[in-house]
């Protein structure tokens, strides 16, 4: 790996590892789906305003339809569920649960790309999942606890699953196109939940200015920098940025 791309690993581990906390700040307030969607929103139309001034074409009619899949698979679905569990756990724990998306990505190259399960990434995955009981078992002692700590598993599956995705489509798709089609399609995707969400209640500066770091910082800035990642060392490589979040 290059210096530049650890470098860029390093940074994205660090502003993902920051969107636990602005989603404890916000999902209480805003709600899971609110705080998820506005997420994406924000994100998407700041990636759509810059992508406009670099002359940068999605070419939404071509590839539209894996933009949205994707995108539901690697934002939609995930950001709303960490919302959810934004509302029972702590962010520290919901990074450590993050932290799987490498183990469910190799257990899905295996099952959808044919890759061989060697010893040491059975080893690896036995591991992964003992160690995700261990860490997690004292923070699971209620239902909503332990349905939250699902909720962060699913997420993490959902981002192995995506990757591999990713990795097929990576050499055909234009990276830069996956990060402002993928905000933009699953944030318009999940406008239609919006109805269902609670009122928000007791907006602050600080949940205001949480929402624009969610969308920009963690958004937009992460986003460009994960598919370059995906581009320069593979789909694989990128998802490991989920171990250095904690």
């Amino acid at each position: 790996m290059r210096a530049a791309d650890f470098g860029r690993l390093v940074a994205l581990a660090a502003i993902w590892g920051a969107s636990f906390l602005f989603t404890r700040i916000v999902a209480p307030v805003l709600g899971p789906v609110l705080t998820a969607d506005l997420r994406m929103l924000v994100a998407g139309l700041a990636l759509v305003a810059y992508f406009r001034l670099a002359g940068f074409d999605p070419d939404w009619r071509r590839w539209g339809g894996k933009y949205a899949f994707v995108g539901l698979l690697n934002s939609g679905l995930p950001f709303l569920l960490y919302a959810y569990s934004a509302l029972y756990l702590s962010a520290g724990l919901m990074a450590v649960l993050n932290a799987t998306a490498p183990m469910w990505g190799a257990l899905f190259t295996v099952l959808l790309l044919g890759e061989r399960l060697s010893g040491r990434r059975a080893a690896g995955l036995a591991l992964g999942v003992v160690g995700v009981a261990v860490l997690s078992r004292p923070d699971a002692g209620t239902t909503q606890a332990f349905l939250a700590i699902a909720a962060c598993l699913a997420a993490s599956f959902l981002y192995g699953l995506a990757g591999v995705y990713m990795k097929r489509w990576a050499g055909e798709v234009p990276a830069r196109g996956m990060a402002v089609g993928t905000q933009v399609a699953a944030g318009l995707l999940m406008l239609p939940l919006i109805p269902f969400s609670p009122p928000p209640a007791g907006v602050t500066v600080l949940v205001a200015a949480s929402v624009l770091a969610l969308g920009l910082l963690c958004g937009a800035v992460a986003y460009l920098l994960y598919f370059r990642l995906i581009v320069d060392i593979g789909a694989a490589g990128a998802l490991t940025v989920t171990y250095l979040i904690p």
